[in-house]
């Protein structure tokens, strides 16, 4: 059975969303500039909603996805829940863990299923390097390095993301709470958070850097970066075990070809045995994304990366912002 799709918030990642949607079917677009929703619905033949509040609570609507700024996820959200709809929800998914604890409380009494968009699990070398990990073959984990970022465009601190209000923060709750959640997902649970997030370029209330030392209860670090200063767009992440090691570069597109390479230590050291993938496919972490969700209402389970995974990285980040003289 095709499911029917409700999509409020029709800028670029809502129109990567209606691109992949396995398994479901485009009913209805909203957005506060009604020329976007327009065009999103055009090219699906999808209807148009002037207010998002009768889009969510459509009949033939089984799942909303929320793709609004920061602010208006958690209001979108309950409505979609209240309508008894499962929902798909953009990270950051609030812009605080207060903010979000209604919305997964009502999602427990209702039993739906709320995604949290945190699309980068689904990239083919993150994928491959979890596998490689849960195997044991990099023995037992010691550190994470990961680093992230752009370099905005010429009026980026005057977007939405520059205003604290609707976004609840800067790079650190942007592209941050991705490395903060992949990090996690790789060594488990942070126990000890220390770090700041700083503006040194922006001219905006929010911060431009954050740098972020997080520790596990078994003593494994993530040593983490975002930065919307780095000029050249950037992902790198490492996985280091104490028999190996995991290195992910690119996500596709501007942050160039995607390619996961793994250093296997010899028993003698020296230089290790290397074993280098390319990905340089599209990006299909969308889809796979969308087709986790449809697997979490058909087999009734709890997704993962859900709520708890959202409430986890916010977690970090608002003690992070507790900790910087430059706070949203």
């Amino acid at each position: 059975m095709t499911a029917g799709v409700a999509i409020v918030g029709c800028g670029l990642v809502g129109r990567k969303r209606a691109a992949a949607l396995p398994g479901g079917k485009l009913v209805v677009c909203a957005d506060r500039a009604a020329d976007r929703a327009q065009t999103l619905a055009a090219s699906a033949g999808a209807a148009v909603a002037a207010d998002w509040r009768d889009a969510v609570c459509r009949d033939d609507v089984d799942i909303v996805i929320v793709a609004t700024t920061n602010d208006a996820l958690v209001p979108v959200g309950l409505a979609a829940l209240e309508a008894g709809k499962h929902l798909l929800l953009e990270k950051p998914a609030a812009r605080s863990v207060a903010e979000l604890e209604p919305l997964a409380a009502l999602a427990r009494r209702r039993n739906l299923r709320v995604r949290v968009g945190f699309n980068h699990r689904y990239h083919p070398a993150l994928q491959k390097a979890r596998e490689i990990a849960n195997s044991g073959a990099l023995g037992p984990m010691m550190f994470v390095r990961g680093r992230y970022g752009h370099g905005g465009r010429v009026g980026y601190d005057t977007e939405w993301r520059a205003d604290p209000i609707q976004s609840g923060g800067g790079e650190l709750i942007d592209q941050g709470v991705h490395l903060i959640d992949l990090a996690a997902w790789f060594l488990g649970p942070f126990v000890s958070i220390e770090g700041f997030a700083e503006t040194y370029f922006w001219s905006m209330p929010v911060d431009d850097n954050a740098f972020l030392t997080l520790r596990t209860s078994s003593g494994a670090c993530a040593f983490l970066h975002v930065s919307c200063t780095e000029w050249k767009n950037l992902f790198s992440l490492e996985i280091y075990g104490r028999v190996g090691k995991l290195a992910i570069e690119g996500l596709g597109g501007s942050y160039g070809v995607e390619r996961l390479t793994w250093y296997r230590m010899r028993p003698e050291m020296g230089p290790p045995e290397v074993t280098t993938w390319e990905y340089p496919a599209g990006d299909h972490s969308w889809a796979l994304e969308f087709e986790a969700l449809l697997a979490d209402i058909r087999e009734d389970r709890d997704p993962t990366p859900g709520l708890v995974e959202a409430m986890a990285a916010l977690t970090v980040v608002e003690a992070i912002y507790a900790r910087s003289s430059h706070r949203p």
